[in-house]
């Protein structure tokens, strides 16, 4: 049953567990629900915040306006030859179950990106990637919906604009479109993807190489990296990794002979994030409840009551002071509210 529910709190709304309301929240749960809440509901000098599971965003505020959670389910198989599968994912799936079914059914592509947070709506907004895949990869087109003409379009893969945790989702379209469900194109005989370094020392340990094992290799290693979810609020990468010439890479190079970098082009290199500010100096660094995490500095943390204007001035300081010893300029992944 359709509700608009009024002073909603976002707490259990978002990872970094911020304790901040909505004027007004939503989760319709079908294609027509959501139609009824952006004509009836919406008002057009209303702000409108579109949500997933609220694993990428930072909420520093409450929010005068409407929140959309949008909360259609199901999968389906669309078609399927000796070679591939393309199946229909509504955008309120879990994208995790998302990865297990796949793997269950010898459905290979997404394997991966296993363990991350989020639905499947939120997936190609951010263009999720993880031990050298990336979901553009897999991903035939995207459907949703214009909020202000209701008028319902298709994306394919060409025309989203996909770039490093980019699209044009998260850019032209951002809380302009509300996508509903995404179609992949999945490998019924997968090559595997294990050419990430830490990948292939934990499948040595695993010594077996099936969708199933390299799930299990990638869950080991997220384990290892990131903080408990039940002890810390975090939104994961907190900044992505920069892009550099190869002549300023070369540059640093001569001062940190240890600096992570990969080609990223014929000129571009691409930096750890997290290598910059643990050599900034901020690994474990602690301001009230807001934080940085010891094992991985590109992970800001709310340790308990931070807010979250607490966390963005803290990842304000550290983008100065990563300015100011590598004259690098840090952008942010976790989109700000």
């Amino acid at each position: 049953m359709l509700k608009i529910i009024k002073n909603h709190s976002l707490h259990k709304h978002n990872t970094f567990r911020i304790k901040v309301s909505a004027k007004f929240y939503a989760a319709p749960e079908t294609l027509d629900e959501l139609i009824t809440i952006l004509h009836k509901y919406r008002k057009p000098d209303q702000h409108l915040l579109i949500i997933g599971e609220g694993s990428n965003i930072l909420l520093t505020n409450n929010f005068h306006g409407l929140v959309i959670h949008p909360d259609i389910k199901g999968i389906e198989i669309l078609d399927k030859s000796s070679d591939n599968v393309i199946i229909n994912v509504w955008a309120g799936e879990n994208w995790d179950n998302f990865v297990v079914y796949c793997i269950n059914n010898g459905f290979g592509g997404v394997e991966n990106l296993s363990w991350i947070p989020g639905s499947v709506g939120a997936c190609p907004i951010q263009n999720i990637g993880a031990y050298g895949a990336e979901v553009e990869n897999v991903i035939e087109s995207v459907t949703g919906i214009l909020t202000d003409s209701l008028e319902q379009i298709t994306f394919t893969r060409d025309k989203c604009n996909f770039g490093y945790r980019d699209s044009i989702f998260k850019q032209e379209l951002r809380n302009r479109f509300i996508i509903t469900n995404v179609v992949f194109r999945l490998s019924r005989n997968p090559v595997f993807n294990t050419t990430y370094g830490r990948l292939q020392s934990e499948l040595a340990g695993i010594k077996k190489n099936d969708l199933q094992s390299i799930r299990q290799a990638v869950i080991n290693i997220r384990k290892d990296k990131l903080p408990d979810p039940d002890k810390f609020g975090s939104a994961g990468s907190f900044f992505r990794n920069p892009v550099i010439s190869k002549s300023k890479f070369n540059n640093l190079r001569s001062d940190y002979p240890d600096i992570p970098a990969y080609a990223e082009n014929n000129q571009n290199v691409k930096i750890a994030a997290g290598w910059l500010i643990e050599k900034a100096g901020w690994a474990g660094k602690q301001a009230g409840d807001a934080g940085v995490y010891k094992k991985q500095a590109l992970i800001l943390l709310n340790h308990g009551s931070a807010t979250g204007k607490q966390i963005k001035e803290l990842a304000e300081k550290i983008t100065i002071s990563v300015n100011k010893k590598f004259g690098i300029d840090l952008q942010t992944e976790v989109n700000i509210i």
